[in-house]
């Protein structure tokens, strides 16, 4: 049986930001008020954890697979009419605006966690009742949180370091301390800035992780410990072009997390259940109900129950035709025939859903799969040849029952290819398109009169939300918008 922790909304209350980047007197005077104890500090960090799982596992969980390409749709279960999803349709097309920006909740969640750490961060040094230790793994805890919420918001709203030779362009804005209404108006540090930031924070982090969670309750697998904060920090220095980095720290998660990668054998069955596969690094708990069910979760997109109970998100033609018949993954997708709406009446079509998530999964985030990919990919770019990178990357390819990569291969091709095939439906795609200075490509399913995309483009990224820019006018808008 899955382990999940229960967390109460009421100290939730202490976490909500009233608006973008700002904090007001009276919520820190109820962070004080819980930092008054044990007990309440752990409730704050055990809130951080809950808004973190809340945004991972929020729309932004399809964003990059639809764009992307893995992700297309199934027809709509109340008039059998096959369409975008009105909360992605302005997206889908690349007509996103300010005024209508869809991701306008995640960009303001987003900030909202990020104010949530730094009225911890900046409480701990006066925490008496805590020991050193405590107060170390709790700083190396927020600070994994912080770098973590800004990453996610750069991967939406910045172009990505390699857009400019030297990351001059605009990043986000880094807030690293609480803001306050009316006073502080903070501009957009360049995408390069952005990174560093993000490695102070995370080796910052590294450093001090104790090995005991700083919770009391749950598994471990669900906060952040200094193998996850290493493999966060192998994701972010990937996407961030620091292939040194990302392959050295890929490595030490490889060689020191005591994980090995699901075998063949249970590869198929771990994913088909809700139990974990043993490979993951960092999930996040999925929300509970008062009688332990899980109340959402990531299957709420993907679930196919019967015809006429499912979800809307299912895998491209141009997805399927990158899985071979022999490939172990097949088995994680399943065809369907549904009634959908044609110009002569119904007709029933054939739509495949994938099996990798069910209703009492938690929220997946790292696994060890991935950190053989960015060790892959990374030596690639840095030292092309490296016998190591083909070694990782066929470690997958073989699990999955497919044949050896050799050296004569385009072998960051296969690399792309093989995260394609091998994290389909875990959020990656778009991101590695970017990476990788790919033209976005949709073809089997797109149902937009604009599926196509060549890179380098605007709109590769979405808008900052106009009352954003309102409420700041030292926040500059993205090209294109």
């Amino acid at each position: 049986m899955k382990k999940f922790f229960y967390i109460s909304s009421l100290f939730l209350i202490t976490l909500s930001c009233s608006d973008f980047l700002d904090v007001e007197p009276d919520e820190q005077v109820s962070f004080d008020e819980q930092f008054s104890s044990l007990e309440g500090v752990q409730q704050i960090l055990s809130g951080v954890y809950f808004q973190i799982e809340a945004q991972t596992s929020s729309f932004i969980h399809v964003y990059p697979g639809i764009m992307g390409g893995n992700i297309t749709f199934a027809p709509r279960i109340i008039n059998k009419v096959l369409e975008v999803p009105s909360n992605i349709n302005l997206t889908y097309s690349f007509q996103n605006t300010p005024e209508s920006s869809e991701f306008e909740t995640f960009y303001d969640t987003g900030y909202d966690i990020i104010n949530s750490v730094n009225l911890a961060l900046e409480r701990v040094d006066g925490l008496d009742f805590l020991s050193s230790l405590q107060k170390d793994q709790l700083l190396a805890e927020l600070l994994t949180a912080r770098a973590l919420a800004h990453y996610q918001l750069s991967l939406v709203f910045a172009q990505n370091i390699n857009f400019t030779g030297d990351g001059s362009h605009p990043g986000i804005v880094y807030n690293n301390s609480t803001l306050q209404t009316g006073i502080d108006f903070p501009s957009r540090e360049t995408a390069a800035k952005v990174y560093e930031l993000l490695q102070q924070d995370l080796e910052t982090a590294i450093d001090l992780f104790t090995g005991n969670s700083f919770a009391s309750n749950g598994s471990e697998i669900f906060y952040f410990n200094e193998i996850s904060a290493r493999a966060i920090y192998a994701r972010i220095a990937l996407q961030n072009n620091d292939w040194t980095t990302a392959a050295s720290q890929a490595n030490t998660v490889i060689e020191s997390s005591g994980l090995n990668l699901t075998s063949q054998d249970a590869y198929v069955n771990q994913w088909l259940t809700d139990e974990d596969l043993d490979e993951f690094i960092l999930s996040f708990a999925a929300p509970l109900t008062s009688d332990l069910n899980v109340s959402s979760s990531i299957a709420a997109y993907y679930l196919f129950t019967n015809n006429t109970t499912y979800n809307r998100y299912t895998a491209s033609g141009d997805l399927l035709e990158l899985i071979e018949a022999q490939d172990i993954r097949a088995s994680l997708y399943e065809q369907k025939s549904l009634p959908t709406s044609t110009p002569t009446g119904l007709e029933n079509r054939p739509y495949v859903f994938t099996k990798k998530y069910q209703a009492n999964n938690q929220t997946t985030y790292i696994r060890l799969s991935e950190m053989y990919l960015i060790q892959a990919e990374a030596l690639t770019r840095a030292t092309p040849g490296t016998d190591l990178a083909l070694q990782r990357l066929n470690a997958i390819r073989n699990r999955a029952g497919l044949e050896n990569v050799d050296s004569n291969a385009n072998l960051l091709e296969e690399i792309f290819l093989e995260r394609r095939r091998e994290l389909a439906f875990e959020s990656h795609l778009l991101y590695d398109i970017i990476r990788y200075k790919k033209d976005i490509v949709r073809d089997e399913g797109c149902l937009s009169s604009i599926c196509n995309l060549n890179y380098p483009s605007p709109f590769f990224i979405l808008p900052i939300p106009q009352e954003s820019i309102d409420n700041n006018e030292n926040i500059q808008q993205n090209e294109g918008y």
